[in-house]
Order: C-alpha cells, then sequence, then structure tokens
C-alpha cells in the first residue's frame, strides 16, 4: 500500500502521477509499478466504455475533491470550479517498453478507480501464495479473496461502514462497493461526491447511488461498480453481458439485485 501510495497518490505532491500530471504535455519516466497502475487503469476505461476513466483529475478536483477528504469535508464549503469533461482515456500515452507516462497538456490523470482495487488484488494473491492459506483483503470498499477457505467468508455488504446491510458469502474473487453516499462533502449550494460522470465532468447523478458487484478480481467488480454510478443506465448493458452479480440501490432506496447476487442474501 505504501508503494502504491507512493506511486499513484494524486494527493502527494511528490509522487510520481503527481510528476506526470505536472509535466503535462511530455512524456515523463516512471516505475514499472505506475506502469502496471496507468495500464490497469486504460484496460478499466475500455471495458466500460470510458465510464471508468483516468483523465478526470481535472474535474474531480473541480468538484472541490482537491485535498484528503476529512480535510475536505471539515473546511468551510467552497464553490465548485467550473466542470471539465474527461478528456478521453485515449489520451493517454503508455509506453511500456521504457516505462513512461504523458497525458496532454491541461489533461490530469486520477487512478482512484482502479488503484485500491489493483492493490487488494496484488495482496491477497501474494500472501495467500507465500502463506500458502486463503485470505480476505479489504480496502475501503474494495475486497479480494484469494486461497482455498474452508468455508466461504461471511460478508456484510453495506452502503458506508456501520450501517446495515446484507450478508453474503464469498469464496473467491473480488466483491466491492462504490457509492456517492460516503466520500461526500458540502458545497455552498449542495453536496457534492467523488464519482464522476466523464461525460459532463460533474458529480454522477444517475439513477444508483449505490452499486456492489462480485467478479472474478477486485478490479473487475470496482470498473463496473463504478461505472453504474458514474454513467448510471448507460453502464448497465456492459454489466449485464459480464453477467457479473449485482445489487443497486436507487436513489429513493428501491434495491436491484442482477445475475445471479444471491436470493438468500439477509440482513446482517
Amino acid at each position: 500500500m505504501d508503494r502504491v501510495d507512493k506511486a499513484a497518490s494524486r494527493f502527494r505532491p511528490d509522487s510520481e502521477l503527481s510528476a506526470v500530471n505536472t509535466r503535462a504535455g511530455s512524456m515523463v519516466p516512471v516505475s514499472r509499478l505506475l506502469v502496471d497502475l496507468v495500464d490497469v487503469s486504460l484496460v478499466a476505461a475500455s471495458n466500460s466504455g470510458g465510464a471508468v476513466d483516468p483523465t478526470i483529475g481535472a474535474a474531480v478536483v473541480a468538484a472541490g475533491y482537491d485535498s484528503d477528504i476529512e480535510t475536505v469535508r471539515t473546511r468551510l464549503p467552497k464553490p465548485a470550479g467550473r466542470p471539465v469533461p474527461a478528456a478521453g482515456w485515449q489520451q493517454v500515452r503508455l509506453n511500456r517498453k521504457i516505462a513512461m507516462v504523458g497525458v496532454p497538456e491541461g489533461v490530469s490523470l486520477d487512478l482512484g478507480a482502479t488503484a485500491k482495487a489493483w492493490t487488494a488484488d496484488r495482496a491477497a494473491l501474494v500472501l495467500s501464495k507465500r502463506h500458502g492459506c486463503a485470505v480476505l483483503v479489504e480496502i475501503g470498499g474494495d475486497l479480494r479473496a484469494a486461497g482455498t477457505p474452508a468455508e466461504p467468508w461471511v460478508i456484510r455488504v453495506a452502503e458506508r461502514e456501520g450501517e446495515e446491510g446484507v450478508a453474503v458469502t464469498l469464496a473467491h474473487g473480488g466483491l466491492t462497493t462504490s457509492t456517492r453516499t460516503a466520500r461526500a462533502w458540502q458545497t455552498p449550494t449542495d453536496h457534492a461526491h467523488h464519482i464522476i460522470d466523464p461525460r459532463t465532468g460533474r458529480p454522477a447523478d444517475g439513477r444508483w447511488r449505490t452499486a456492489s458487484v462480485w467478479a472474478p478480481t477486485a478490479v473487475r467488480a470496482n470498473t463496473f461498480s463504478t461505472a453504474l454510478i458514474a454513467t448510471g443506465e448507460a453502464a448497465l448493458g456492459r454489466l449485464t453481458l459480464a453477467g457479473h452479480p449485482a445489487r443497486l440501490i436507487a436513489g429513493d432506496g428501491e434495491v436491484t439485485e442482477l445475475s445471479g447476487w444471491p436470493s438468500a442474501s439477509r440482513a446482517a
């Protein structure tokens, strides 16, 4: 987690990602770790039809998420900046062979939608192999199970930490929850949150406020859970084609369960 933070944190001026953003318009030499993280973000963008786009960095900052979330929440509300639609993930230049990354001038990367999930995937696989046991890793709503547990893990799926939810069992793969209700803050006129609709550059306001998805990896699960919040109905067709189980909560609290989400899930 420390290595990923040093490579890909948007909040650290000394991170490699900050160097790439600061030097927009040129190719920047980076570590193999950041190459992998950027590569994962581009795959997620392609798989989601652009709903999960790493070029939303300027839009996230314009919405007010320009510092650690606790700082953003506790300071006096400030007006949002002008919305900045995503430049498009196709604008990112990645040279895997010589480990260089570049974005056009005015474009800023944010890997928040994939780096955390990648870390959960990587940690679970490394620990399971190293210790020869079943492992469950959870980082901020992104969960990955690896190895073969004697009995499936019992997981509580909720919109926010500490709230009531439903219990499901998990033996392998990734389970993630994306929500616009948790990482949110006040503005002078309303409130904002961190999941951006790349088409508008604004915090997403689609049909669903929370999406939980299972997939073979945490990265893939989070790609779909984020896409469902970011672009709403536009992401539903891709989820249906992928066949990943999902639990969606609409703005009015209506719950929709899709593609084999366990009907026996119960209040937890």
